[in-house]
């Protein structure tokens, strides 16, 4: 088979089908990592509209632009939609797009997972701007303070707009978390080892755990102040054993993390771009490593500096103050390690040079006032004042904008096969450049002399009025720019000429296809002994096209790639993709009832639509088994190897291990304000509530015991080649039991509302009653495939991915038993 005809035999394997069926049905990461970067660049357009609303409103003191109610919901919603809706979102649209083709493979882990977190995305970013544009917007800021945001103050639907769209958004990130993490360690060109991965994967191999440890605990807090604002729990009332401060600190476990989450990206797009404009190799690249591993180690033990103004003890404030100053330490690395890339090469004043320049200058102030911020005293002064404001806009804006536009030009020709043939970018770039240091450096003046942020109005006689009105012209400015950048790509999509394959003379694999990119990436999986083998091996292109590495010959319609050793990049399996499927948006649709019936209080709506959810997952888990065991096949180059799905740890499991992962720091969470209310809570616990009972807890531990055991011995049989009957029946029986147990508990709660302890008791079985009711619903799945027996038996990866899910449960729910009925000893 020549070049030409395996390049239609696979484009016709991988493509999507045409028209609008093809955009809801396609699963191909490039479409949807470019449905990803068009979403998020939209609700970035949206957030910088609302940004010049804040700036119109404070151009003039007294101003009547919009009334106070207004201005509360537009500066809520530009913090949500920047933070929430863009910057991720284009951190997971860049990742979709491109790990696959840096890492030499034809698709990310989970295509459909992919296609079901883009369409939670867009549905939960749907609804908070349909919010938005209905008056409905919350309007306590983006980090939704109680009890200002606790339904005495934020009466109505406004605020549970926020709590429920975010937490369905969020979805969407844990999903491409996942997916990412799985990638990057599975799914790689053979011979790229660890230490030979893209400087870009490991920061997005860093991000997306990150992600996972970070994005839980915020899930939790919206979640209790749902049911707060919907049932009247009192997790946050301080009168009824509640805490505001609990909602600040699982915000903060979350938002300081989140702004790492944003740089970190960025960063990898400045480690890969960097060295390619200054025509050498990336200097110290373990150092950068391990600086981005340290950092993202760092940021999770900061979150308390966001509380310093709130009575935090004097040792507390010594510790995070110090521990805050400490993180400059990995930043300082990775910048000093670009500088020395600068030195050591010969760089070209191209364009995405530009935007680095104007990141190193942008991001260096703002990790200076990082650190005075994270100094008590000068925090105690600046707290919540505009000099906040334009620290955060110095760390995100100028960390992560500035090098996104340079990576958006770096990719522009691989993304699109075409040459830049105007020069409105430079243009744009100086706009926005003095555009944004105008407006927040003038922020960072009028907040040392006392102008408190999120104000919507300011007396004319404050001496505040010429600054204000400096730095609403320079945001102005920088708007413009932003809008040329805009028309800029959209001449070059439309009136570009064609460009070269590799115009800047990189050496990884996305330059090693054809571009724009086939829809199968490589026509052969390349073997891969440098971090950079298009520059060790020019021909290295060519040889791919002509198919002389993996899988050179497609077999008829499937997506064929391979897995590899997660350390050393050895050829490990075959993985045979899922092709187009309208499964993803009709999940992601069906998970979306699920939050809307939430917020319309029409709670009946949310087991319909979880029973929909049950049916769609195990409709989709099914289409994808395979009838027969195939044994070893060949992918060419003289190697067998054995189908994913053969294995002990598929993709599955992978990927199960991770959301365990996130759903364990979720649980944590959990604990964590169950501590902290125990600490804080006066009368904690109350002694009239739930009382020991020796029954319940001796059946739940042991139902969780005989479901753990069960499944172990149903792997072991599996793996002898026996029927796993009696060992899926004893964990049916040990899950049966263990719900029969949690119940019982959950019956005797308390009053839910007269006291924080009783919701909180109420909260926590009934997160072990729902991971006790999914294991069931999996032992169930396995029990009816051991019942059918003959081809369609389980395999060993089918009862591992079960049995990491029945341990989960059954540890979830010996420990909430165990927590619950022994408190009222532990007073």
């Amino acid at each position: 088979m020549n070049a030409l005809a395996r390049h239609r035999a696979l484009s016709r394997i991988w493509s999507s089908e045409p028209g609008w069926r093809g955009v809801i049905s396609t699963v191909n990461h490039s479409d949807i990592g470019r449905m990803f970067l068009l979403v998020a660049t939209l609700f970035f357009l949206i957030g910088g509209v609302l940004a010049m609303l804040i700036r119109t409103q404070l151009a003039t003191p007294h101003s009547a632009f919009v009334a106070p109610a207004i201005y509360d919901q537009i500066f809520t919603m530009h913090g949500t939609v920047m933070m929430f809706l863009f910057a991720i979102p284009l951190f997971e649209g860049a990742a979709v797009y491109l790990l696959p083709k840096l890492l030499g493979t034809r698709d990310l882990a989970y295509p459909r997972l992919s296609a079901y977190g883009f369409w939670c995305y867009v549905f939960g970013g749907l609804m908070l701007v349909f919010a938005m544009l209905a008056g409905l917007a919350p309007d306590s800021g983006w980090f939704m303070y109680p009890p200002l945001s606790s339904s005495a103050h934020s009466p109505g639907v406004n605020a549970d707009f926020w709590l429920i769209g975010v937490t369905f958004v969020e979805v969407s990130a844990i999903a491409a978390a996942v997916e990412i993490c799985v990638s990057i360690l599975k799914f790689r060109a053979p011979g790229m080892s660890l230490d030979l991965m893209p400087i870009f994967a490991w920061y997005a191999l860093v991000t997306a755990l990150m992600i996972l440890m970070g994005f839980p605990p915020l899930i939790l807090g919206s979640i209790l102040l749902e049911l707060e604002r919907a049932f009247g729990f009192p997790f946050f009332e301080s009168a009824l054993g509640g805490s505001p401060l609990l909602w600040q600190h699982l915000f903060w476990l979350f938002g300081h993390p989140e702004v790492y989450i944003i740089f970190l990206p960025a960063a990898g797009v400045i480690s890969t771009v960097l060295p390619v404009m200054a025509r050498t190799r990336l200097l110290g690249y373990r150092w950068i490593v391990a600086a981005a591993v340290a950092l993202a180690f760092l940021s999770f033990g900061l979150w308390v500096h966001h509380m310093f103004a709130t009575g935090i003890p004097h040792m507390g404030l010594a510790f995070f103050s110090a521990a805050s100053t400490l993180v400059a330490v990995p930043t300082g690395i990775q910048i000093f390690a670009w500088l020395g890339t600068l030195w050591k090469g010969q760089p070209r004043l191209t364009l995405p040079m530009l935007y680095i320049i104007g990141f190193f200058f942008t991001f260096v102030i703002g990790g200076l006032t990082g650190v005075m911020v994270a100094i008590v005293p000068f925090d105690w002064q600046a707290h919540d004042t505009a000099f906040v404001t334009a620290h955060l806009h110095y760390v995100l804006f100028g960390g992560f904008v500035f090098p996104m536009l340079a990576g958006l030009y770096y990719w522009l020709p691989q993304f699109t096969g075409r040459k830049r043939f105007f020069r409105i970018g430079e243009m744009a770039f100086w706009l926005i450049f003095l555009g944004f240091n105008g407006a927040f450096l003038a922020m960072h003046w009028v907040g040392l002399l006392g102008q408190r942020r999120r104000i919507a109005w300011y007396p004319e006689d404050a001496g505040w009025t010429e600054i204000n009105l400096m730095s609403s012209i320079s945001a102005f400015i920088m708007a413009i720019g932003v809008a040329m950048v805009v028309f800029d790509i959209a001449l070059h999509a439309l009136l570009a000429i064609r460009g070269s394959r590799n115009p800047w003379g990189a050496g990884t694999l996305e330059w090693a296809m054809p571009t724009p990119p086939a829809a199968y990436n490589f026509a052969s999986i390349p073997i891969v002994g440098d971090r950079e083998p298009l520059a060790k091996d020019p021909a290295l292109a060519n040889k791919i096209a002509r198919g002389e590495y993996f899988l050179g010959a497609p077999r008829g319609d499937l997506r064929e790639t391979l897995t590899v050793d997660a350390a050393s990049g050895r050829p490990e399996a075959l993985v045979i993709f899922p092709g187009n499927s309208t499964l993803p948006i009709a999940l992601a649709a069906a998970t979306g009832a699920a939050f809307l019936g939430a917020l319309i209080r029409v709670y009946w709506v949310i087991p319909l639509a979880l029973l929909f959810v049950v049916g769609l997952s195990l409709r989709w888990g099914w289409s994808q088994r395979q009838a027969t065991h195939s044994g070893l096949q060949n992918v060419g180059r003289a190697t067998l190897l054995p189908q994913a799905i053969e294995t002990d740890r598929s993709p599955g499991w992978w990927g199960s291990v991770f959301l365990l992962g996130a759903d364990t720091v979720l649980y944590g969470s959990l604990f964590f304000g169950y501590a902290f209310l125990w600490t804080v809570g006066p009368n904690w616990p109350p002694p009239q509530w739930l009382s020991l009972s020796i029954l319940e807890l001796a059946l739940g531990l042991i139902g969780a015991a005989a479901a753990a055991v069960g499944l172990q011995a149903a792997a072991r049989a599996v793996s002898r080649g026996s029927p796993p009957s009696l060992g899926v029946l004893l964990a049916l029986t040990g899950v049966a039991i263990t719900i029969a147990a949690l119940a019982m508990t959950l019956t005797r709660a308390g009053q839910l509302t007269d006291y924080a302890y009783g919701a909180t008791i109420f909260v926590m079985i009934a997160y072990a009653l729902i991971h006790a009711a999914i294991a069931a619903i999996m032992t169930s799945s396995l029990a009816y495939r051991t019942w059918r027996g003959g081809a369609a038996r389980p395999r060993t990866s089918n009862v591992n991915i079960v049995r990491l899910w029945t341990d989960y449960a059954a540890f979830v729910a010996a420990t909430s038993l165990i927590a619950t009925q022994f408190s009222s000893y532990l007073t």
